[in-house]
């Protein structure tokens, strides 16, 4: 069983800053790659940063300015800072992981989401 866990979200006036943590727990034999996404009301969820297989961060250009990723490998954990954040970034984030297991296979795990909300 693998658990996914995000916490830091919150209510946060236009031009403030949150920081996001996600934690992978559980049977974990290699993380693939980890990230954040996000969805707003009406919307699809889209990516909002990620660190690739290959270790390199991509970022929705939205937030490329302005949000920074960070993993730590060792303890299984990734953070997303948002700065100057702006009303349209008012979503639902998630954590999702892309597990890998000893034969290669990949598992897509989500955590259960966390609420920003940026007020104008």
């Amino acid at each position: 069983q693998v658990q996914v866990v995000e916490s830091g979200g919150g209510l946060v006036q236009a031009g403030g800053s949150l920081r996001l943590s996600c934690a992978a727990s559980g049977s974990i034999f290699s993380i693939n790659s980890m990230g954040w996404y996000r969805q707003a009301p009406g919307k699809q969820r889209e990516l909002v940063a990620r660190f690739t297989s290959g270790g390199r961060a991509n970022f929705a250009d939205s937030v490329k300015d302005r949000f920074i990723i960070v993993r730590d490998n060792g303890k299984n954990r990734a953070y997303l800072q948002m700065n100057r954040l702006k009303p349209e970034d008012t979503a639902v984030y998630y954590c999702n992981v892309v597990l890998i297991d000893a034969e290669l296979r990949e598992y897509d795990y989500w955590g259960q989401g966390t609420q920003v909300t940026v007020s104008s």
